[in-house]
């Protein structure tokens, strides 16, 4: 069951808003990563940004993580400003990076302690903490194992872990599953979902459309640095694609030659390198009107839309060019 969620930005309070971004930009030299963005994220929500590889979603993480300042506009954090108060921020943050930098030659649970320390954290809170994090990760009966040897998955729940041993408020995850199977995404998503019903307000990159939709309540599309749109997943499929999309594939030879016949089958086409997107509310009658033109696609496929249609109907390709 998903969440209720507020749906008129009016009836959000000034407290209930943790992040709030206007205009934010970021510069590295004459290239624009970030380009006068405007966010918000509200308390105790999942809130995401989907987007390609280079689309700005890493370099926003880190001016809201407090470690690269912002090029211009205004960004407040908790209500703070991060140019003048980012150790109080960082303080209150948990943060997840793209890649696990876990301590190899320590144990499972050696790796919990050290950080607790760096947080000033007394040996009985650490280590109060820290059984109850193994005991979260699913990585109790490890806590003695060495890092090293770990699962892919396991050592992306032991990052996790580690980022939360300061109960922050708001833990910013940077593409959380890159590199991760299907079985150890859907463990780590479930982890993900039971914080959030603790009350951790989630701040999620991903380039993964499924993810964003298992995990978001609300995100922003990126591409090229600014945001194209934004709502909830499922508003977003409703507001810039269609219920279902067929689709076909073609030999590659004759696949041009198949594009006017299908041009009105939907309500738009999409045409890939390697398949043809019919946009449409009945993806079975669509399909039934190209095999009564005489159509004959090598294979077909009839599915709901997705996050990646919005994306590739906004900016005309795939969140993986």
């Amino acid at each position: 069951m998903r969440p209720h969620r507020c749906t008129t930005v009016a009836a959000v309070s000034d407290d209930d808003v943790l992040l709030r971004a206007r205009g934010l930009t970021k510069t590295f030299g004459d290239f624009t990563a970030v380009d006068g963005i405007d966010v918000e994220v509200r308390r105790g929500e999942a809130f995401g940004f989907l987007g390609p590889n280079g689309a700005g979603k890493s370099s926003t993480m880190r001016m809201i993580g407090c470690v690269s300042p912002a090029s211009g506009g205004e960004l407040r954090i908790l209500g703070l400003d991060p140019a003048s108060d980012g150790p109080a921020i960082r303080a209150r943050l948990g943060v997840c990076p793209q890649k696990d930098i876990l301590d190899e030659d320590l144990s499972v649970e050696d790796n919990l302690h050290v950080y607790g320390r760096f947080f000033g954290l007394s040996r009985s809170e650490v280590r109060e903490r820290t059984t109850a994090l193994l005991d979260f990760a699913q990585l109790t009966e490890r806590r003695h194992d060495r890092v090293e040897p770990l699962s892919g998955g396991m050592k992306r729940r032991l990052t996790i872990a580690r980022s939360l041993i300061n109960n922050p408020e708001v833990l910013l995850l940077d593409e959380p599953t890159t590199g991760l199977d299907p079985q150890a995404r859907h463990v780590l998503w479930d982890r993900l979902f039971r914080l959030k019903r603790q009350g951790v307000t989630l701040i999620i990159t991903t380039h993964y459309m499924d993810e964003a939709e298992q995990l978001c309540d609300r995100l922003v599309v990126m591409d090229k640095g600014r945001i194209v749109a934004q709502g909830s997943p499922r508003g977003l499929i409703e507001e810039h694609s269609t219920r279902e999309v067929l689709e076909l594939r073609f030999d590659p030879d004759e696949q041009a030659g198949h594009l006017d016949a299908l041009a009105d089958v939907g309500e738009r086409v999409e045409v890939l390198p390697d398949r043809v997107l019919v946009y449409t509310a009945d993806g079975d009658a669509a399909l039934a009107t190209v095999h009564a033109r005489g159509i004959r696609p090598v294979s077909s496929l009839v599915r709901r839309s997705t996050l990646e249609d919005v994306f590739l109907h906004l900016t005309g390709r795939t969140l993986v060019d």
